[in-house]
């Protein structure tokens, strides 16, 4: 695809004050860190001696977190539990700017927690407190009402399913019916065994192992791609299909036509949380007049950034910018 850095730097400058949804699972990231010097004499484990620990927004939060970064105003919806951990991080998410009018707190289920242990820059285990079951049909309700009675606040929709239980069938085919209604764009970054759920939304972005779960299909190369593509657009009918492919970069299906895009990223230290970035920035270039061919050059370059950091980072405009200007291609 041939770039026109005068073009997507306008884009990208028109991402300020859109106002963005993100209904999906709320995860509260925690990250304990020590060095290992010994084996346990209780069983054949390291004994981690922690000296730090911090918490931050996790799953659908952290797309909000990306959204903010990029200058967009954000809102979440979701569900927490009435627990200690679900005041924190409804906290942490009101600290980052983000709107939490739309959080439901839910007393049956507890709020989604992942400990990560890290010692010397190496994760030694990791533990969830979650519940995967569904929304009960009442909390189900809620959340939906709570969208509609909001949605013409929003320009843009973005599912962010991480297959805690908020992402249900019901819900999706109320929510795309309702922005399709509205004339509202919405993408989906997608759980891998809830491909069924995603018709008729604009844009789905799937990584290369989701979209084999999708199609059934196992590719052998990368010759193969293509046919995988074309497999979920028949089934699905999205308007466009961003498939990440890690450092091979991207390739966008829309049209009837598929493009590919090389990766931008000069080194690649930690994926962890690239999809976040992807569909965040990929959103809202949508919504400030890109293309989706456009917007996936733009997301291609964030996704460049974000990969270059350490843990669940994220983009803002200057970082885009100075890319964009750098780029020889």
């Amino acid at each position: 695809m041939k770039i026109n850095k005068k073009k997507l730097k306008n884009i990208i400058s028109r991402f300020k004050n859109k106002n963005i949804l993100v209904v999906g699972d709320l995860v509260l990231d925690h990250h304990i860190f020590g060095r290992v010097e010994r084996i346990s004499p209780e069983a054949p484990v390291p004994v981690v001696w922690a000296n730090r620990e911090n918490f931050v927004c996790g799953g659908a939060a952290n797309v909000g977190l990306n959204l903010r970064s990029l200058g967009a105003k954000v809102s979440l919806c979701g569900v927490i539990g009435r627990d200690h951990f679900g005041k924190l991080l409804f906290s942490l998410m009101g600290e980052s700017g983000i709107n939490t009018n739309l959080v439901v707190l839910d007393i049956q289920r507890p709020t989604t927690i992942k400990t990560r242990i890290i010692a010397s820059h190496q994760q030694v285990v990791r533990v969830d407190w979650e519940s995967v079951e569904f929304l009960s049909e009442r909390i189900n309700k809620l959340v939906f009402n709570k969208i509609k009675n909001n949605i013409n606040k929003f320009d843009a929709v973005i599912i962010e399913d991480y297959g805690k239980g908020v992402i249900n069938p019901t819900l999706v085919e109320d929510l795309v019916n309702l922005c399709r209604k509205k004339n509202k764009i919405i993408t989906v970054d997608p759980k891998e065994d809830h491909f069924d759920y995603y018709e008729n939304v604009t844009a789905l972005t799937p990584n290369l192992k989701e979209a084999q779960t999708a199609a059934n299909t196992k590719i052998r190369n990368k010759n193969q791609i293509p046919f995988l593509g074309k497999i979920i657009m028949k089934k699905l009918n999205p308007k466009a299909l961003l498939l990440t492919l890690g450092e091979n970069g991207m390739m966008l299906f829309s049209d009837k036509d598929y493009y590919h895009l090389p990766t931008k990223a000069l080194e690649v230290f930690d994926v962890t949380g690239a999809g976040d970035t992807v569909i965040s920035t990929f959103t809202l270039a949508l919504k400030s007049g890109a293309g989706f061919q456009e917007a996936a050059i733009i997301a291609n370059f964030a996704a460049g950034i974000v990969v270059s950091k350490l843990g669940a980072a994220t983009v803002d405009k200057k970082e885009l910018f100075k890319i964009i200007d750098d780029d020889k291609s």
